[in-house]
């Protein structure tokens, strides 16, 4: 009997040791890379051609809003970004060969970008997003190299350390985590999801938002594991609205409530094109990425985007009934009625005059709140950021906005601000529902004030 028992234990002892080394050989490894026979050191000089379209991808891709510091150096990295683990900063990628990716080859620095393995084998965060960078070209990743190695400035400086406590910072479950949830190899064109006049636009747009433009990061609900539930239109969760470091980044799909829905292909672009439309005006995160992306880009990229994003259809059971405006509020903002109307007075004292008495806004300056997705959605992170800490300042063509959106940290409590907002969300038939005071309390503490300064980073 003993010894039937000790040949069982023997046996799934074996196994587990086999198991445990096959996913140490797994997670150590070091992942292959078409780049792995190429000659070209990074000393040689590639065209001034290839150099440029690299420098047209690094925008394409944003790398430097992530990279960079407002009183840093482009690329230097430090920037610090909050996961639910802790806090993570961005590295230096500038060509320096001690403390940036100088020594890399086209290899490793593919290794990197699509896969999260850096040089020395340690893996990346997916904060880096790679499972979108995956699918760029071999083209666009050869160029990417050239602009990186011969256009940026090297800097000498060490990366910060990451806020993570161990165990929780070992790297090597990062790569069982890519295991499950990255697909790997670059874009493939598909056929799109309705009769398409254009599916080379089309595929174009899918591209740039699956890829460079990495738009599910933000965009895509997270699942337990901090992983986007979608990577493409396959499934109707992709892009369909996000809660991410205290702002909820909206719809991308033809949700008519909560996203694109009301928009046409002339206003996305004009969105991203000059940072605002009739329908809104860029802030959150997405100030940076028009400050320092979007308005970089080609008209017939931009196009190519739009075109993509109107094909997406939206979730009439997750969005609800077609936004209609109603004018019954208007009634509340009327003397004396709203002094006994919580949060009308405050909107008539500091929201009016520049969104308007009737919630329309002064578009394309000053933007509705009649009808917006942030007073539409169910998620009220924006709406209390965007209030306590104002919004960043936007540049469109080298010249400030005149229109930013002030902070009233100081000049508002808790409650008014709830008070206020629930006003705006449950007003004009928006349905985004009431704002708790805590809800407030809790982004006070975790947020800080937008900086008012011109944050645009010239890349060379």
């Amino acid at each position: 009997m003993r010894s039937r028992f000790g040949r069982a234990l023997t046996i799934v002892l074996g196994v587990v040791v086999v198991i445990a080394l096959a996913i140490a050989w797994y997670a150590t490894r070091t992942p292959s890379s078409p780049f792995d026979s190429a000659t070209a050191a990074a000393g040689a000089a590639p065209s001034a051609e290839l150099i440029q379209r690299g420098e047209y991808v690094a925008r394409l891709s944003d790398c430097v809003a992530c990279h960079s510091t407002a009183e840093g150096k482009p690329f230097a990295g430090g920037l610090a970004m909050a996961s639910p683990m802790g806090l993570i900063f961005t590295t230096n990628i500038t060509p320096d060969p001690k403390t940036g990716i100088g020594a890399y080859s086209l290899a490793d620095f593919d290794r990197a970008v699509r896969q999260g393995v850096a040089r020395d084998g340690h893996r990346l965060y997916p904060a880096m997003p790679y499972p979108s960078y995956v699918k760029l070209s071999d083209e666009d990743v050869r160029a990417l190299y050239a602009f990186f190695m011969h256009g940026v400035d090297p800097v000498e400086q060490p990366d910060k350390p990451t806020g993570i406590p161990w165990p929780l910072d070992m790297r090597w479950p990062l790569a069982l985590w890519n295991a499950v949830f990255t697909e790997p190899g670059p874009y493939r064109e598909k056929t799109p999801l309705q009769s398409d006049a254009d599916a080379k636009l089309w595929n174009r747009g899918a591209y740039l938002v699956q890829g460079a433009g990495h738009c599910g990061s933000c965009h895509t609900p997270r699942g337990v594991a901090f992983d986007e539930r979608a990577l493409d239109e396959g499934s109707p969760l992709y892009l369909s609205g996000a809660l991410l470091d205290g702002w909820y980044a909206p719809s991308l799909r033809g949700d008519g409530n909560t996203g694109l829905g009301r928009w046409n292909e002339a206003e996305i672009l004009q969105f991203l094109k000059t940072g605002r439309n009739a329908h809104a005006v860029v802030f959150g995160s997405m100030a940076d990425a028009f400050n320092n992306s979007t308005q970089y880009m080609t008209d017939d990229d931009l196009k190519a985007i739009a075109h993509y994003l109107k094909s997406l259809p939206g979730d009439p059971r997750r969005d609800g009934e077609p936004w209609h405006y109603d004018e019954s509020a208007n009634e509340a903002l009327a003397l004396p009625k709203r002094l006994d109307v919580p949060g009308a007075q405050t909107f008539a004292a500091r929201c009016s005059a520049c969104h308007g008495m009737d919630g329309r806004g002064q578009a394309p300056w000053i933007p509705p709140l009649a009808g917006s997705a942030s007073s539409m959605t169910q998620h009220g992170a924006s709406s209390i950021n965007v209030t306590l800490n104002g919004s960043a300042r936007i540049v469109a063509d080298g010249v400030p906005d005149a229109y930013r959106m002030p902070s009233f940290r100081n000049q508002l409590s808790d409650r008014e601000i709830a008070e206020v907002l629930s006003f705006i969300r449950e007003s004009w038939g928006n349905r985004g529902g009431a704002v708790k005071d805590e809800e407030v309390k809790e982004l006070r503490k975790k947020t800080n004030p937008a900086s008012s300064d011109v944050i645009v980073l010239q890349m060379r």
